[in-house]
């Protein structure tokens, strides 16, 4: 559990709160049981990766904050869905799984990409594979849903962003892309956390990602931990969490 309270000068100054055992809604409203009213009812933002048991955890237990649907997580599930195309595609067309050489299986580093960052060289190299057989706009169409969605948090603009991010769980899930769609009903089911992105000023879990790396960090630094107990309080020691 990672404070992502922010300072005066509104930069986040992630701060770990705790390490419990176990991934799930029950173990998370037990912790937060713990923390008691007062913690709880001073919590007005929470970002979470689109796991049901948090969100559950949250609505429960922290009624008056406002549940963020991480931006991180949210493009990796996009870029996930076009990978899960390509796979396919590349199955449907060639009858075997990419092998050096198949167009689909070059491209599939740059489909992960953003568009904005692609060279031309990149940009040559990604019109030829789609042009290489018609049933590869399949891959070229959930590419460019996946840019569009991406896009929603590059707006310098918050409203314009959210303007952009609304398209996706509003016609995502009608594509008749499979991978796409299935994109789209998830979106659906998070929409008001997906969207809540952009009315928190950008709430997100890159503070807990950081503080996970630190954890990650000097753990490997210790050689690991028999003890459970001397875990958790050295990494509070790291990660901040010990600091009055």
């Amino acid at each position: 559990m990672v404070d992502l309270t922010r300072d005066s000068h509104g930069k986040t100054r992630a701060r770990l709160l705790d390490l419990v055992p176990g991934r799930s809604g029950k173990v998370y409203k037990d912790w937060l049981d713990r923390r008691g009213d007062s913690f709880r009812r001073n919590v007005k933002v929470a970002a979470l990766d689109p796991f049901a048991g948090y969100k559950s955890a949250i609505d429960d237990k922290l009624e008056d904050a406002i549940a963020v649907l991480d931006a991180f997580h949210v493009v990796k599930l996009a870029t996930t869905a076009v990978d899960e195309v390509r796979r396919r595609v590349q199955q449907d067309t060639l009858g075997h799984r990419g092998r050096k050489g198949d167009p689909l299986f070059g491209i599939q580093t740059i489909l992960r990409a953003g568009a904005e960052n692609l060279t031309d060289k990149q940009r040559a190299r990604l019109v030829v594979a789609i042009e290489a057989d018609e049933a590869h706009i399949e891959v070229f169409a959930a590419w460019q849903c996946a840019q569009e969605l991406r896009s929603a948090y590059h707006h310098r603009d918050l409203a314009q962003g959210r303007r952009t991010a609304k398209k996706a769980p509003a016609t995502f899930h009608t594509c008749p892309i499979p991978e796409i769609a299935r994109l789209g009903r998830t979106l659906l089911r998070w929409r008001d956390a997906f969207l809540a992105y952009f009315t928190t000023s950008r709430a997100n879990n890159e503070g807990t990602e950081a503080i996970n790396g630190i954890i990650e960090l000097h753990r490997r630094l210790a050689r690991g931990f028999r003890n459970r107990e001397n875990y958790r309080l050295r990494m509070l020691l790291a990660a901040g969490g010990l600091t009055p």
